[in-house]
């Protein structure tokens, strides 16, 4: 067998829990807030520090890209004493010289730094991983278009690969996009406009953006570094044009990631705490407390200091399905493992963006529940699960982190799951086995 990155055999068997799974855990910083940040450092006016950022194939991926395109980075350990680490990011110098960006398999990187290789003069072309080019990047590279860069693409289109040529840089204005695939199209336009001589206006053309959450994220981030921002209707934001103020800025844990280990203890009906869960949050994993209610676990969350508290899910002694699941957006397949283990049918809906993650996550979904004996069938805007899985087999992984941790979850419930490829938890947990094996071997 091949051998990931952390020394797992691709075909890793997911640990079955005897007993119920009790302990403490902690997770990492999240993705979505650390790439924001060190993206918004490489436009400040001078060096910020971005604390605690997220160690990952991602955040890596999003480190040399902006290494490419001009920023100087520097690792930090033991952030003024306070035992975290830390990176501080020089903003970005850039000469007119081809250069290539590698998006491996994040969406941050291929669908956030177009526009900002469009600041500058020059060409810069992006690609990635063969997984990569089926994600859609249209929308992207229609905005920028009508803001006047030029886009060649090298593949098919509105795909990776492509080239990016702004000879002028980016004045910025007013764009009409459709966002209706990825909130990542909204974001990726609007994290570059405050460096856009006119700033930006951009109107959203369908009915609804999936993952809104990951828009209001990006918005508050912006605004908290000093950046002027709006919506002034529905599916419209406006960012004025200004300068970025260096910041130093501490990256709250990943909830997202969370979620696995919450549902460790809702699958066993045993007992995880959490220490250090952010009293408020733009994450959407902040819904997990409510999503884990549903399926009749007790959650309580209790303050410990101004900012963050301790969550504790316990449990129940049978998961019962809500009967409707609506707009979990990434949370959907860890969810997905919950509802999978229930007798009652559970409706996902408003999650058919996902087709366009980092694989079919709804194909996936289905494919592998009926792998292990379950019923599920797919629907127009999401899919039904209809039947309990009822034995072990493997959960491929689709080159997908979150369908690994899907298959993780499963495996605490019945035995026999083997998780094809847990290394592709890299690209947010590189360290995911072990804090896994380490929770339920406790």
């Amino acid at each position: 067998m091949n051998e990931t990155p952390q020394g797992h055999p691709t075909g890793w068997p997911a640990p079955s829990a005897d007993s119920p799974v009790v302990g403490e855990v902690t997770v990492p910083a999240s993705k979505s807030l650390t790439n924001r940040y060190l993206l918004l450092a490489a436009l400040a006016e001078a060096p910020s520090v971005v604390v605690n950022p997220l160690a990952s194939r991602d955040s890596a991926l999003m480190l040399s890209a902006l290494h490419a395109l001009g920023a100087q980075v520097e690792a930090i350990t033991d952030w003024e004493g306070s035992g975290e680490d830390a990176v501080r990011v020089t903003p970005l110098t850039r000469g007119s010289e081809p250069v290539t960006v590698d998006c491996g398999l994040a969406g941050t990187v291929m669908r956030f730094l177009p526009a900002v290789a469009a600041l500058s003069p020059g060409r810069v072309q992006f690609d990635g991983d063969p997984e990569a080019k089926v994600r859609p990047m249209g929308a992207v590279l229609e905005g920028l278009r009508a803001l006047g860069v030029r886009i060649t693409e090298g593949g098919t289109p509105g795909h990776l690969p492509f080239t990016v040529d702004s000879a002028q840089g980016l004045e910025g204005g007013e764009v009409t996009i459709d966002a209706s695939q990825s909130s990542q199209f909204v974001s990726g336009l609007l994290l570059a406009a405050p460096r856009m001589s006119a700033g930006l206006t951009l109107h959203h053309s369908g009915t609804q953006v999936p993952s809104l959450e990951h828009v209001e994220m990006t918005l508050k981030v912006l605004a908290d570094l000093g950046v002027e921002v709006s919506s002034p209707t529905p599916f419209t934001w406006r960012v004025e044009p200004g300068p970025i103020p260096p910041f130093t800025v501490r990256v709250e844990p990943d909830l997202s990631n969370a979620g696995p280990f919450l549902c460790a203890a809702a699958v066993t009906g045993g007992g995880v705490t959490m220490p250090g869960w952010p009293l408020e949050s733009t994450q959407i994993g902040r819904r997990w407390p409510q999503l884990l209610t549903d399926f009749g676990c007790q959650v309580t969350l209790t303050p410990t200091s101004e900012m963050s508290g301790s969550l504790t899910v316990k449990g129940p002694e049978r998961l019962t399905s809500p009967g409707t699941v609506d707009g979990t957006a990434e949370l959907t397949p860890t969810v997905a493992a919950l509802a999978a283990l229930c007798s009652e049918e559970t409706k996902f809906t408003s999650v058919g963006h996902l087709r366009g993650h980092e694989t079919n996550r709804i194909a996936a979904l289905v494919n592998e529940v009926r792998r292990l004996g379950g019923a599920a069938e797919e629907t127009d805007d999401g899919f039904r699960l209809l039947s309990r899985v009822k034995r072990g087999d493997v959960v491929l992984s689709y080159a997908d982190h979150r369908m690994a941790t899907f298959g993780a979850v499963l495996g605490l419930a019945i035995p026999g799951v083997v998780v094809e490829d847990i290394g592709s938890t890299a690209k947010t947990m590189p360290d995911f086995p072990d804090r896994w094996s380490a929770l339920v071997e406790a």
